[in-house]
């Protein structure tokens, strides 16, 4: 059953499986999501994000027990539940989910990097910039992906300690009151919460290249736990440096916060923060991208350079000729909720249909 057969030469240790994931979860979303949990939730955003976390961790086990029976990738997955036509059809929904993952990160960083530095620079020339680099790596392979995203978590920590400096400026007792929110208002906060950790699911293609894959989910969830606490802090101490107000009016909390920085050889400390922010980024678009362009190749058997290629110009036509603020605001919507609701209700319907296929007819 298993047609995703990978040799053993381009598969990676299970250890690395907590970088792919963490570096995967990590992403421009850590910019901005306190803004919108703060309007919903206020002082009680912390177990949204605790719950949104939950939910992730139960994807990851649903994902592991759905290769445990049906070895492979989600091709393999979606052909042995539903057939070969109606399996290639949610095939295309995740290649396509996986591509726009990748734009909108992309066009979400580039917008950043408007704001805060140049704001004259086209969009398509930051574009191409980074899809040269994404291309470059990923002719590397999944071992060179690997790699990169390995390197960006270990170069990227230290940034968590930029926000140490904020805290001799908060007010702690903006953390209370505590648990004053309805259950209604946590769960739309988890959903709010979503899009900053979503990642975790590009498993579901790379799950083939990894040595001995079933003992990787420990470090899968490892990643995932990591990022959560992460965002539990960054949110934290967000919620005691701003005022309610301040942080539902501020479009990037976490980047307005190193901007307070002051060395005696940096002016502007926020501009290494936004430029080094590319390392955390880039990740995130090669993954998706790599997903998105092996899933091409696995459905229609061709070189997954030219998948990669027509992914690319797409993404650059994007920058040149429809980028902005109301189109990255649409890609955020097809994202989370309707991508997080897809992910969330599909995977476990497809665990459940295979689980019953099994019990009728051994694989």
């Amino acid at each position: 059953m298993n047609q995703a057969g990978v040799n053993e030469k381009y598969k990676v240790s299970p250890f690395y499986v907590f970088f792919l994931v963490h570096s995967m979860q990590t992403g421009v979303g850590v910019l901005s999501f306190q803004r919108v949990l703060a309007k919903i939730t206020g002082t009680d955003g912390w177990i949204s994000i605790l719950l949104a976390g939950l939910i992730v961790h139960i994807m990851i086990w649903v994902i592991y027990k759905i290769f445990s029976i049906v070895p492979g990738d989600i091709i393999s997955a979606n052909n042995h539940a539903f057939g070969k036509w109606i399996g290639n059809f949610f095939s295309l929904v995740f290649i396509l989910y996986f591509f726009l993952l990748s734009m909108t990160v992309m066009i979400s960083y580039i917008n950043v990097i408007h704001v805060w530095m140049f704001d004259e620079v086209p969009s398509w020339a930051f574009a191409i910039v980074f899809l040269l680099v994404i291309y470059y790596i990923n002719t590397g392979g999944f071992r060179t992906v690997t790699g990169i995203a390995f390197l960006s978590v270990i170069l990227t920590y230290w940034l968590l300690f930029v926000l140490f400096y904020a805290m001799k400026y908060s007010e702690f007792t903006n953390l209370l009151p505590v648990f004053h929110h309805t259950l209604s208002d946590i769960w739309k906060g988890t959903r709010s919460t979503s899009l900053t950790l979503l990642g975790f699911e590009m498993i579901v293609m790379y799950y083939p290249f990894i040595k001995d894959a079933k003992t990787s989910q420990k470090y899968a969830h490892g990643g995932a736990l990591t990022t959560t606490l992460i965002t539990v802090f960054v949110y934290l101490v967000s919620l005691v440096f701003y005022s309610q107000k301040q942080l539902q009016l501020t479009i990037w909390p976490t980047l307005s916060m190193t901007s307070i920085v002051e060395l005696p050889f940096i002016q502007r400390f926020e501009y290494i923060d936004v430029s080094w922010w590319a390392i955390v980024i880039i990740p995130n678009m090669t993954i998706s991208l790599w997903a998105a362009s092996r899933g091409f190749k696995r459905l229609f058997n061709v070189q997954q350079k030219y998948p990669l290629w027509g992914m690319s110009i797409i993404i650059l036509l994007t920058n040149i000729f429809v980028v902005d603020v109301d189109s990255l605001y649409i890609l955020n919507k097809i994202i989370n909720p309707y991508g997080v609701l897809f992910l969330v209700l599909y995977l476990p319907l497809l665990l459940v249909i295979i689980y019953i296929k099994k019990r009728r007819k051994p694989i």
